[in-house]
């Protein structure tokens, strides 16, 4: 078979942390790749939640801890030992069921040692992750007490479902996104859209999707963002990063067979060119 290929077609990411990675990814199969940082991660200035959270968990009183990232899950244990020794801490929370969301928590998790109660299969959603404690809901009493590390904004539709089943839950927030300190790439990537010189849009994060479109807000050029995307490939990794690009009324066009940056580069490669002659006859 013939390796996908982008076919020079003009890539627009907005990956941070990755940004290197992925522009070689896009490279590497025949794209002209534009990444821009959308977002930079930032501890909460005050940890108050999560040092409360850390002496209430030593103290036993949660009966489940789920953990939603990775990052979030480093960031908690730092911050925790403010309140606890460390090893106190981990010794609390591996005689917790912990729930984890995908492989970034689990791989914090056994770097710790902490044994993981229920993780959640691709492609790693909040409805994956309650069918999954569902599935095991008989091991946990019939109003569990419930931490939740969050992550930028707190997921409703998560909370929702836990209280719907008789779970008394405690958000416990330890980091935030916010813009890039320096934001003139992402204004210009903004600009190089709205101008119609991008054909391929990638989007990771929900939290991507709503920075571009601030940025595009703040600089008007909103609605010629929205007209330039409708005339281009706009790909999303995964359901979550979906649900918020329809929920602000922009057509998603592909989203890779599993949630994974190589596997949403090399899909996307391989159907863009068709994706793209059909959306631009329409």
């Amino acid at each position: 078979m013939a390796k996908p290929n982008f076919q020079g077609l003009r890539v627009l990411a907005l990956e941070s942390r990755r940004s290197t990675e992925i522009a070689t990814l896009i490279a590497n199969f025949g794209g002209k790749p534009l990444v821009a940082p959308a977002l930079r991660e930032v501890p909460l200035e005050s940890n108050h939640e999560a040092l409360a959270f850390a002496a209430a968990l030593i103290r036993g009183e949660f009966d489940a801890v789920i953990l939603l990232t990775g990052v979030g899950t480093r960031v908690l244990v730092d911050a925790a030992e403010r309140a606890v020794p460390r090893s106190a801490f981990i010794e609390a929370l591996s005689k917790t069921k912990v729930v984890a969301r995908g492989p970034k928590p689990v791989a914090v998790l056994r770097d710790l040692g902490v044994p993981v109660w229920v993780s959640a299969p691709e492609p790693n959603t909040w409805r994956e992750l309650v069918a999954a404690i569902d599935a095991r809901s008989g091991e946990l009493p019939s109003h569990p007490r419930v931490a939740v590390q969050e992550y930028g904004v707190s997921n409703e539709e998560l909370l929702d479902a836990l209280r719907e089943r008789g779970a008394m839950v405690t958000q416990v927030p330890v980091y935030q996104w916010a813009l890039p300190d320096d934001t003139g790439p992402l204004e210009e990537a903004v600009r190089t859209v709205a101008r119609g010189e991008i054909d391929v849009a990638i989007f990771t994060t929900s939290t991507q999707v709503a920075h571009f479109l601030q940025i595009a807000g703040a600089i008007d050029l909103e609605s010629d963002v929205r007209r330039a995307l409708d005339r281009i490939v706009v790909a999303s990794i995964g359901p979550t990063t979906s649900d918020e690009l329809r929920r602000r009324g922009l057509a998603v066009d592909l989203e890779p067979s599993h949630p994974k940056m190589g596997v949403l580069i090399t899909e996307t490669a391989e159907r863009a060119s068709s994706l793209l002659a059909a959306k631009r006859s329409r």
